[in-house]
């Protein structure tokens, strides 16, 4: 690819979400203050450049798992989450303490999903790391894994990178890890540049390093998001001497992924993207049709089942032969649309007594699964 494409897929970013994976942080299985020092210094050098930074760390199990005399990362949930409360200060102090010599003051926010599900939560997360940044300081995101449970985790933070990176628009997500980048199937070359997340797959197999949760189908999950909102991505070795520098000065290092055009508000980018399904419809083709090729909202008489116990105002899937083709803000609750499924939306009112509106999912609050951007 030539060199001025290159360079275009991160040119001049103002505003960069870094997220450092365990194993980069914690390669002989405890915290190394060597690996922070480096980050540190290279996040401080983007600064002095008035690149704004928000750094979404793991590594809080890692720093925290052998104080409970364990020789080994745990796998039984208590354990996990009782080492990432010992080891969550622990790193945000050696954060604290590195980014200090630099005079840059740290901030910690700590995130679960249901900070995403709910949209004023959302705001107010958003809002909280935009006045950090406003005030000079780097936010250090991470998972509340020692609170977190099944229903409520993100699983894993290359997808809360991405989804903090779709919340305050950043102009590039960097996910650095002990990989050089995506390698090409059977081999050990690193593929520069990837148009598209889905041909990229079938150069991946599942796996995950010794300390973290992750792997590079979990980035590729991430790109998939970040890329399908208009915003680039890269992987590369946190290893890699002053990376962060040198990618944003135009290097070819890791494996850029190349955001898609994308007019998508920050309200549908929190329904596609942030919020988890409370449920799903199942809707006839007609109606698929309808709202894939003519961005239409979805009527009542188009819906052929309903999945889930969700309430109006939910984030749901929509569903049509199998495949999930759309998520959006139902106007109805799952009881509501059962009762109405199939009728004319002139006999909704006869029907429940009441109407909302005429729309189970107005095409406003409406994203396409793929492609478009309905």
């Amino acid at each position: 690819m030539a060199a001025a494409r290159q360079k275009s897929i991160i040119d001049q970013p103002r505003r960069v979400v870094v997220k450092v994976g365990s194993a980069v942080l914690a390669d002989a299985g405890g915290l190394s203050l060597d690996s922070v020092r480096r980050l540190a210094s290279q996040i401080a050098a983007l600064r002095v450049d008035g690149v704004d930074v928000v750094l979404v760390s793991s590594g809080a199990i890692a720093s925290g798992f052998r104080a409970l005399g364990l020789a080994r990362p745990p796998k039984l949930i208590r354990q996990k989450q009782a080492a990432a409360a010992i080891g969550q200060q622990r790193l945000m102090a050696a954060y604290s303490d590195t980014f200090a010599r630099h005079t840059i003051t740290v901030g910690q926010v700590l995130l679960t999903a249901d900070d995403f599900d709910h949209r004023l939560r959302f705001l107010n997360a958003r809002h909280t790391l935009e006045t950090l940044l406003e005030h000079g300081v780097v936010p250090i995101i991470n998972e509340n894994d020692s609170v977190s449970f099944a229903e409520i985790k993100l699983g894993d933070n290359d997808r809360l990178a991405a989804l903090t990176a779709a919340m305050l628009r950043a102009d590039l997500l960097v996910m650095l890890s002990t990989a050089t980048g995506l390698w090409s199937s059977g081999t050990r070359n690193v593929i520069p540049v990837v148009d598209s997340v889905d041909t990229a797959r079938r150069h991946v197999r599942p796996e995950k390093s010794g300390v973290g949760t992750g792997g590079m189908f979990t980035k590729l999950d991430a790109a998939e998001i970040v890329t399908r909102l208009g915003i680039p991505c890269v992987v590369a070795s946190g290893s890699e001497p002053n990376v962060l520098p040198r990618l944003l000065a135009g290097a070819s290092i890791g494996t850029r992924f190349l955001a898609r055009p994308s007019r998508v508000d920050s309200r549908r980018r929190w329904i596609g993207f942030s919020a988890r399904s409370k449920g799903s419809i199942r809707i006839d083709a007609g109606a698929a049709r309808a709202i894939v090729e003519r961005g239409a909202s979805l009527l009542p008489s188009g819906i052929t089942g309903v999945e889930g116990g969700f309430d109006a105002g939910s984030v749901i899937d929509i569903r049509a032969d199998r495949e999930t083709i759309a998520r959006g803000l139902s106007a109805y609750s799952a009881d509501e649309i059962a009762r109405i499924k199939g009728r004319k939306a002139a006999e909704i009112a006869s029907v429940l007594g009441y109407s909302h509106c005429d729309e189970v999912v107005h095409r406003d609050d409406l994203l396409l699964a793929r492609g478009g951007e309905s």
